[in-house]
């Protein structure tokens, strides 16, 4: 039986990973763990995801809540990262993030914990997106750098960071197959007199309104077509889905960080 622990319990996506465990016959929640403060510190989380209780407390001390874990699920916010990971390191528990918007520091401590544990970071944990990636990479590579690429997301209205996580690790795929640093080439925003379209750009564009999942597309343009490439969640249980087989993947892995990539062992 995996053993998980889910931290971020009562958010939307902690809810999610909780009722996605609780029909698994191979997996079981050993832990959960919300920020201090919050209202359900003590609860069942089984019951907070609306199922029959599990006797799994809630906890606000990432060490307590990854005590008993072979692994942890993570949707929480970047500021609670560092602390998550220095938990896990600690009890060594392995962890998947699905933590976006990480800045430097955020992402030196995934890397300094992938030295002693199994860290599997994915700024998007679904199947599908995973492949998507990799299909707008090898587009990119088999167009060749005269297609100009467009990028655009869509997401529920109480997403806080755009582009998304996914949209920049698109763009960051097909960017690396060119050569380039995404960086150098990326375009956020556009408004007044922009002048041409610098040829090399990678234009991102957001949506952010009622209660969308997550949608993302990749137009890629030349002077006489036009191809484009979509995927769209249609429910939240895609992500819980992709960090549960993440999960299971993980615990047979040494030290180190992965991403969805490699559970689905994609390459060339």
């Amino acid at each position: 039986m995996l053993r998980i622990a889910v931290l971020g319990a009562t958010g939307r996506m902690g809810i999610t990973v909780t009722r996605v465990v609780a029909s698994c016959e191979d997996a079981a929640v050993s832990g959960a763990l919300v920020e201090p403060g919050n209202d359900l510190i003590g609860a069942d989380v089984a019951e907070v995801a609306g199922l029959a209780p599990v006797g799994i407390t809630i906890v606000d001390d990432p060490q307590r809540a990854v005590r008993e874990a072979d692994v942890a699920i993570d949707f929480t916010l970047p500021n609670a990262a560092i602390s998550n990971l220095d938990a896990c390191v600690k009890q060594g528990c392995g962890i998947v993030m699905g933590t976006t918007g990480l800045d430097d520091a955020q992402q030196q401590a995934v890397r300094q914990a992938g030295q002693a544990i199994g860290v599997l970071y994915g700024r998007n944990m679904s199947v599908g997106v995973t492949v998507f990636t990799e299909l707008a990479r090898r587009a990119a590579r088999l167009l060749g750098p005269d297609w100009e690429v467009e990028i655009s997301e869509a997401h529920h209205r109480f997403k806080v960071d755009a582009p998304s996580g996914t949209a920049l690790q698109i763009g960051e795929a097909i960017a690396a197959e060119r050569g380039q640093n995404l960086d150098d080439v990326a375009c956020y925003e556009r408004q007044g007199s922009t002048g041409p379209r610098p040829r090399d750009a990678i234009g991102f564009s957001s949506v952010r309104a009622g209660s969308l999942v997550g949608e993302h597309t990749v137009v890629l343009v030349s002077d006489t077509e036009l191809l484009r490439l979509e995927h769209r969640a249609l429910d939240r249980a895609t992500f819980a889905q992709g960090a549960l087989r993440a999960a299971r993947w993980l615990v047979q892995q040494p030290a180190g960080v992965y991403g969805m990539a490699d559970v689905l062992e994609l390459g060339d």
